[in-house]
């Protein structure tokens, strides 16, 4: 089941090379491939539509690890970079979560991967739920505490058992819905759950009161899953993140995002690394050793003129910005895969601040939506900041992810 598209290439354990060093060798015969253990070994399982994943991908590829991708598709942009070595099929985790599993036992039979990670939240929770099934080490903590981390509702509820400051949310029950007053947030309380039928996610959506949420309301019930209330909190969005471990949280990047797409309460689209908040630090510390959890996290705040961040979600897979922690403080994914496989890791310092990321494709959506001092001059200054910045996608070194996307769209066009 191993599709060998590119070439196979292989570098000693220990050098830290990146893709644009690397020569392709020719592909050996599967068992080889295999038994190959000179190399630590990471399969990703997700889309091939994963920025994150990407990032993820080309950082572990460059600490030296050989990576393989599942992907329901073609392997998409993920497998057309170069740091993408193996891509296998394996099924979106739905239904009864058969053919997911069996997907990741023939990857891992193939490629004799030493850990696997979720690029989405649901390739996440599914491979802590089916755990005990799946032949080879799973990155993630336990089902439970995934599926506690998830949910929107317990989340901000072990947000203030530790003095994190977090939106009102609740269950869109027919008393609550009739009960609020004002904007809101609708969001599903979980984005899988075991047996789970629909295919996509339904993301979160602003409305300026209840009755225009309605029909929202009928169609995450409609799809199976319970909707939310939440406070609607008007600030800027930021993020920390790092690697947990034995309660302290290693590697500590902070960033602040200031443009979105979908704009106004979408992904980063720019964002740059902030000096730690140390009293923001603590109280994530406590928060996460409250879960039980270890490993990569994404605690997503929203800031208002108060200056207090309240905490709107904890993503414990690689995420959109993914590229600019990488750029800012190399080597989380690494450490974070090492960690797994039970070996030594130097202390991971804090990232350099003032680092700065662009997702171009999604900001110049943006500009040709906002216009800010005109559609010229955003565009403008679009381009200025990318300049200067770590790229969502583009890089010189691995082209292949850009020119997949591009020839993509390309062929929609027409």
């Amino acid at each position: 089941m191993l599709s060998t598209g590119s070439s196979t290439k292989t570098i000693s354990r220990f050098e830290l090379r990146n893709t644009d060093d690397e020569v392709p060798a020719t592909e050996p015969a599967l068992k080889d491939i295999a038994a190959n253990r000179t190399q630590r070994r990471a399969l990703i399982v997700g889309t091939g539509r994963d920025r994150g994943a990407l990032a993820a991908a080309r950082s572990l590829r460059r600490a030296g690890w050989f990576v393989g991708i599942g992907t329901p598709d073609s392997g998409g942009m993920l497998g057309a970079s170069r740091a993408c070595e193996a891509h296998h099929p394996v099924p979106r985790p739905r239904h009864d979560g058969a053919a997911f599993v069996d997907g990741i036992r023939q990857a891992v039979e193939a490629g004799a991967y030493d850990v696997v990670f979720g690029g989405g939240d649901d390739w996440m929770a599914a491979l802590a739920e089916y755990r005990s099934d799946i032949p080879t080490l799973v990155a993630h903590p336990d089902a439970g505490v995934v599926e506690a981390a998830l949910d929107k509702v317990r989340l901000a509820e072990y947000a203030a058992k530790v003095g994190l400051a977090a939106p009102s949310t609740e269950l869109a029950t027919d008393q609550a819905v009739r009960d609020w007053r004002g904007p809101v947030v609708i969001k599903c309380r979980e984005h899988w759950s075991p047996g789970q039928t629909r295919p996509h996610r339904i993301e979160a959506k602003l409305f300026p009161d209840i009755t225009a949420a309605a029909s929202q309301i009928r169609r995450i019930r409609q799809a199976g899953a319970q909707p939310v209330l939440q406070q609607v909190i008007r600030g800027g969005l930021g993020a920390l993140i790092g690697v947990f471990h034995e309660g302290r949280l290693g590697g500590r990047t902070q960033q602040v995002s200031t443009r979105l797409w979908p704009t106004p309460n979408g992904a980063s689209a720019r964002a740059e690394t902030i000096p730690v908040d140390e009293e923001l630090a603590c109280k994530a510390e406590a928060l996460l050793s409250e879960l039980g959890w270890h490993g990569l996290v994404e605690l997503q705040f929203l800031t208002g003129d108060d200056g207090v961040p309240y905490l709107i979600d904890l993503n414990g897979r690689f995420f959109g910005s993914m590229a600019l922690a990488n750029a800012a403080r190399p080597g989380l994914t690494d450490a974070w895969g090492r960690l797994l496989l039970g070996e030594p890791v130097p202390r991971l310092d804090d990232a350099r601040t003032g680092v700065r990321y662009t997702w171009l494709a999604g900001d110049l959506r943006r500009a040709f939506v906002e216009r800010r001092r005109g559609l010229v001059a955003d565009v403008g200054d679009t381009l200025a900041w990318s300049r200067r910045a770590q790229h969502s996608i583009w890089d010189p070194r691995d082209l292949g992810p850009t020119l997949n996307l591009a020839l993509g769209r390309f062929a929609r066009g027409k």
